[in-house]
């Protein structure tokens, strides 16, 4: 097919850009990365600079942002608000900083003032204020025309996240002040409002920028005011323009009136100190509460800034350094199941390869079933990708509009691709598991699991030592560390590794050996409690595996135990009952518990103390204990004669209340049930 003509290939870029420009500053909801936004943008500004003939008035290279909404008031902006340029490489820089020395007629050597700043990623506005007085606030919009939002700009702040927007200003203020500055939600605010709306039932926000300007840009101010937004202030105007010399003088004056201004802000003496910040910026950003894809760069004298001038749409004394994308849109491929330590079953989208961030991705997860069919994430289709820090990149959604038809829904398999065994998803449980106990994929974490200290207790088989047994082929399950020969473990004691600040070297490969051999043999005094919950039988915790312990008495009537038999054992209900049973009737779970007890493992019946402020009493577990986990603390009362229920009645004896405890706190407050802290509780567990 032939090249589209110069004109042509303009309409089609023009036409692009404006769909994006809508999707994202009207909308909320973009359809195109960061990063192809600003490729379809170059490309349309290099076909303009060499066919001038064909560039139109409106073209997107001589607007900024998009056309502002029909659902408020226009406001339009007294000087008009600008977008900025972008650069990615030192030569750019370089030139821009030639070129703003040579448009000044600075003489050689002499450099420049810049300002730098962390490029924030919100919604920019503007705030007029007359006689100290917050009069006014609009969103940039087209950069000449803004919406409306006086009423929601004057909520934030209010949930007490920072010092938000001030109502009247501090100081001596000018008669009249515009202030432009950025709404955002900071990181920590944008996961916490999202799993809210998750719970809710509804829709997340695909990232903080579109989440600060979907919350901004409500009809219902109260909406906004539940949202817990910030504001940062990085420029500062007055009619005529006298009071101050230079931008910082600005940004100084900003925070004594009493606005957030970015503590990241500094003063650079040339373009080198910018090139070093930047730097220093880059390796810091993910540390930052704020997501940030670059830094700004301005010129400090407002003097010079005035003689600079601006083109269309964006300043000559400004412009945005951007970092490598840590969002870009790809296709994908393909989707497969990967079978994790624990057994879990994790989709996996495998994508054509994309820069994200400095790093070529090709894998993203897509976590679990439900958050695969959220996302609807289907093979073929085309989705925006997002790589924040070190952490895993992730599908954040998924584009519809580049559907063809020919996209393909991916399904859970039915038997785990690594071993055959049968897959399974608990009830109330996100996730499919493979159930089998022997399965390569899973068996580093389940040793480590069998081994730790509230299952069978073995010191000394952490992740590096379970990871080179499974490597080396020394065990197939967990009655082969039984077998394991002594000159096996010297070798997995023996190899090099790096210790962490503060670490101890480790002892002698032959005594460490020695321990391990040492405790694997004190392992095999057990109790059925301990090794039901070591064999990592699903929906079978500490607490679980207690209850079932103390109704059975032996490994081999639990084995035998038929799905009525499961379900006449209180707190097990039908799902996990079927979910046991389809356990042990796994023949390669049956072999591993034969070798075990073939190796030496006698579990002792679980005993009951029959004595203590627990015997016969009702407990509740509410919020987070910091000594135990929930299944912890449940174990340790049923072991002590307790009865753990998961809702507060008249029944109730006794409610445990940890941090963040919620409505059976307050229920059991109404009722006038005994309500203790951890400290009386760990009190309590030692009478």
């Amino acid at each position: 097919m032939a090249a589209a003509s110069p004109a042509a290939r303009i309409r089609e870029l023009v036409s692009a850009i404006r769909k994006a420009d809508h999707a994202y500053y009207v909308l909320d909801n973009p359809i195109l990365s960061d990063a192809e936004y600003d490729r379809l943008m170059r490309e349309l500004v290099e076909l303009e600079a060499a066919h001038p003939e064909l560039a139109s008035p409106d073209s997107p290279t001589r607007r900024v942002g998009g056309a502002p909404g029909d659902r408020f008031a226009k406001v339009r902006h007294r000087e008009q608000m600008l977008s900025l340029g972008n650069v990615t490489t030192d030569g750019e820089l370089d030139e821009l900083d030639d070129r703003i020395r040579r448009n000044l007629g600075l003489a050689p050597g002499e450099s420049v003032a810049y300002v730098v700043e962390p490029k924030l990623d919100g919604l920019a506005v503007e705030l007029v204020y007359e006689d100290g007085a917050l009069a006014s606030g609009s969103t940039r919009g087209d950069g000449t025309t803004g919406e409306d939002v006086t009423a929601n700009l004057r909520t934030i702040g209010a949930l007490g996240a920072n010092r938000g927007i001030p109502h009247r200003l501090a100081g001596a203020p000018p008669p009249r002040l515009e202030v432009r500055g950025e709404v955002l939600l900071q990181k920590a605010h944008f996961e916490a409002m999202n799993r809210q709306l998750l719970r809710a039932g509804e829709e997340p926000f695909a990232n903080p920028r579109n989440a600060a300007a979907g919350s901004l840009r409500q009809l219902d101010w109260r909406i906004t005011a539940r949202r817990p937004l910030s504001f940062i202030a990085y420029e500062a105007l007055i009619p005529g323009n006298g009071r101050w010399k230079t931008h910082w003088q600005k940004l100084e004056e900003l925070a004594a009136l009493g606005f957030e201004t970015n503590p990241e802000n500094r003063r650079c003496r040339g373009i080198a100190e910018v090139k070093a910040y930047r730097d220093r910026m880059a390796e810091r950003r993910f540390e930052l509460p704020y997501d940030t894809d670059g830094i700004v760069v301005k010129v400090d004298d407002l003097d010079w800034r005035l003689r600079l001038g601006a083109a269309s749409r964006s300043p000559r004394w400004a412009v945005a350094y951007k970092y490598p994308p840590q969002e870009e849109a790809t296709q994908v491929v393909d989707i497969f199941a990967s079978v994790g330590r624990t057994g879990v079953l994790t989709p996996v989208a495998v994508v054509n390869p994309v820069q994200l961030s400095g790093a070529t991705v090709t894998n993203a997860t897509l976590h679990n079933e439900d958050e695969l069919r959220r996302k609807d994430v289907r093979i073929g289709d085309w989705v925006l990708m997002r790589r924040a820090g070190e952490v895993i990149p992730e599908v954040v959604k998924v584009l519809p509009e580049r559907r063809t038809g020919a996209e393909r829904e991916f399904r859970f398999p039915e038997r785990c691709p690594v071993c055959g065994a049968k897959v399974v998803r608990e009830e109330g449980e996100k996730v499919w598991r493979c159930t089998g106990a022997a399965c390569p994929a899973q068996l580093a974490g389940r040793l480590v699991h069998f081994a730790s200290r509230r299952a069978l207790d073995v010191e000394g088989v952490g992740e590096k030592t379970a990871a080179f047994l499974v490597e080396q082929r020394l065990v197939r399950d967990a009655a082969d560390l039984y077998d394991v020969p002594f000159e096996a473990w010297q070798r997995a004691f023996s190899r090099p590794r790096k210790l962490a600040p503060g670490e101890k070297a480790p002892e002698l490969p032959e005594k460490s050996a020695q321990n391990l051999v040492d405790a694997l043999e004190r392992s095999k005094a057990t109790t059925l409690r301990r090794l039901l919950n070591a064999l990592g039988i699903p929906q079978v915790g500490e607490a679980t595996a207690a209850t079932l312990a103390r109704n059975f008495g032996t490994i081999q009537r639990f084995m035998d135990a038929t799905e009525e038999d499961l379900l006449a054992v209180r707190d097990v209900g039908p799902e996990t009952a079927r979910e046991i049973r389809a356990w042990t009737g796994e023949p390669q779970n049956r072999r591993v518990v034969e070798r075990l007890l073939a190796a030496g493992v006698r579990p002792a019946p679980e005993r009951v103390e029959a004595r203590g402020p627990f015997v016969g009493k009702t407990v509740v577990l509410t919020g987070t204990l910091a000594g135990l986990s929930r299944d912890e603390a449940k174990a340790e009362i049923e072991r002590r004669g307790g009865k753990v229920s998961g809702s507060v009645s008249r029944k109730t004896d006794l409610v445990v209340a940890g941090e963040d405890a919620g409505s059976k706190l307050k229920r059991a407050t109404e009722l006038g049930v005994r309500v203790i802290g951890e400290e009386e509780f760990t009190r309590l567990l030692a009478e």
